[in-house]
């Protein structure tokens, strides 16, 4: 018998006593620490292992594949874009297979419980789904990324404040040049859209809701208009007067809105003879309002999330300004934020609902609910009651608060075939 090949880059002892010279459908408990997980449509066989008070997914691929979703996902890792991380990759000469083995996404979720916990005639919520899908697309593709089968299966979602983020599950397809040509673009563009419409009308199907497939299918083909928006905007290159160049301001600050750090702006004469001006912006990460929040208090959070938090956290130090009868800086008002609200908020707001998610984002949820209570009732309905109703899920409906009922963890969880089988919250209409 051949021994298996071994390439683990987790330093962790408990994946290298694992099983690898038998087949993954051959582990069993007890000998090994299985955990029974919800998994989309997949042409493989996946499971999930916990060692070393970590889980992990396993994927049996033929070799030659493995071995290359395991570069990609190396390369993908190496340029911090949303996706699985790579955590080894074993041959197994005997079998013809390999296993591929990723770090599991922790707090992240399948579209499917989406659809199953919210009501389907909900599309503020899908908005946010379809929103997160279109930009990590922008992502990958910015980066010479071209995936090749963008699904709702081959992607997992978490929360970042009021948004979503999306993330690279499969990379089986995917591949990685210096950069992508349009037609590479549409190309995976059009993929997206048709796989996208074909994942919602399956799910209109097995709730058994036909009447949803037309508006299914305009929210699919709406991808390709956020995509090309966002594209276009981060790829424009204006041209406008000498005197007008107050201008570039507006497009870096919507640019910075969108959670998009500027590193260069480049002002550039259109030709000899004229005061004309062509803009040329040097665009990074999406890490703008996070790398502001991690500065000034040392938290490392979401980009949705920081925005969130900084908004709070400017109105603490115009809080204490005025309490002090003078300015108060930004880095010392930061530091007393984190140890005199923010914390202890967190632990509140976390505890409210039940511990699910985490504590950044239950606070999160507690800030907008308590700003839509007061806009509602035309005065500050204090923290006292926004708690209450994020305790009791009763909460706008048009609040991103409302997806906490998706971190709720259920045991086990159901797949789509019967929908009757997923716990359902105890929630009051609003």
């Amino acid at each position: 018998m051949a021994a298996p090949e071994l390439r683990l880059r987790a330093t962790c002892p408990g994946l290298l006593v694992l099983p690898w010279d038998r087949p993954l459908g051959e582990w069993a408990a007890p000998q090994v620490a299985l955990r029974e997980m919800a998994v989309g449509p997949s042409r493989h066989l996946v499971r999930f292992v916990e060692a070393d008070g970590q889980l992990w997914a396993l994927k049996e691929l033929p070799p030659r594949i493995a071995a290359r979703e395991y570069g990609v996902l190396g390369r993908l890792e190496e340029m911090a874009l949303n996706a699985v991380r790579p955590a080894g990759v074993v041959i197994q000469p005997d079998f013809d297979t390999a296993i591929l083995v990723t770090r599991y996404l922790v707090g992240s979720w399948q579209y499917r419980r989406m659809f199953m916990r919210l009501p389907p005639d909900a599309p503020k919520h899908r908005t946010r789904l379809f929103d997160a899908m279109a930009t990590l697309l922008v992502d990958l593709h910015r980066h010479g990324v071209f995936w090749g089968d963008c699904s709702l299966a081959n992607t997992l979602f978490s929360r970042d404040g009021q948004v979503l983020q999306a993330f690279l599950v499969d990379a089986e397809t995917s591949e990685i040049h210096p950069s992508l040509s349009d037609g590479q673009r549409t190309h995976d563009i059009d993929i997206t859209v048709e796989n996208v419409a074909a994942g919602l009308l399956d799910v209109a199907a097995r709730l058994g809701r036909t009447d949803l497939q037309a508006g299914f299918i305009q929210e699919a083909l709406g991808i390709r208009t956020r995509y090309q928006d966002l594209w276009e905007l981060l790829h424009a290159t204006p041209t406008f007067g000498f005197a007008d160049r107050y201008r570039v301001e507006g497009t870096i600050r919507k640019l910075n809105e969108l959670g998009f750090a500027v590193d260069e702006v480049s002002l550039q004469p259109v030709g000899a003879g004229t005061d004309e001006l062509q803009l040329h912006v040097a665009v990074g990460d999406r890490r703008y309002y996070a790398t502001a929040l991690q500065r000034l208090t040392g938290l490392d959070v979401g980009e949705g999330q920081a925005r969130i938090l900084l908004g709070d956290l400017q109105a603490y130090r115009g809080q204490l300004s005025r309490e002090a009868g003078h300015d108060v800086d930004e880095r010392t008002a930061g530091q007393l934020w984190v140890m005199e609200v923010a914390t202890p908020m967190m632990h509140r707001a976390h505890a409210a609902v039940g511990n699910s998610g985490s504590a950044v984002q239950a606070y999160c949820d507690l800030l907008e609910v308590r700003w839509l209570l007061s806009e509602r009732a035309g005065h500050d309905v204090g923290t006292e009651r926004a708690l209450h109703a994020l305790s009791r899920n009763v909460v706008p409906s048009e609040s991103a608060a409302q997806l906490q009922v998706v971190e709720t963890p259920t045991e086990p969880f159901s797949v789509l075939d019967d929908p009757e089988d997923e716990e359902q919250p105890d929630a009051e209409p609003f």
